[in-house]
């Protein structure tokens, strides 16, 4: 384990709780009206989504323990840079991929 690793984990696991926090017991229809709420949720999913980049980086074994890490690393790039990549529906299969 990398010294870094422990901080990045715990920055991951305090944004979960957040994020568990404040949607609890909300319903689909107050999120998408509440704009606070929405930036707050999406906040944390972006501090997420660093901290495991940067542990793939720095500890690329811790990193692998982390289910579908690369996915959490993509959806941050999505929530970060979304106008930049297009998201195409589960039918067609696939991730997240740039335009052309």
């Amino acid at each position: 384990m990398q010294p870094k690793t422990p901080k990045l984990l715990d920055d991951i696991r305090d944004a979960a709780a957040f994020i568990r926090q404040i949607t609890q017991e909300k319903t689909v229809h107050t999120y998408r009206g509440d704009r606070t709420l929405r930036q707050a949720v999406e906040r944390n999913f972006e501090i997420i989504g660093e901290a495991v980049s940067r542990l793939a980086r720095t500890d690329p074994e811790s990193a692998g323990r982390i289910g579908d890490h690369p996915q959490i690393i993509a959806f941050r790039n999505l929530l970060i840079h979304g106008y930049e990549y297009q998201v195409p529906s589960r039918r067609r299969g696939g991730g997240i991929r740039r335009p052309c």
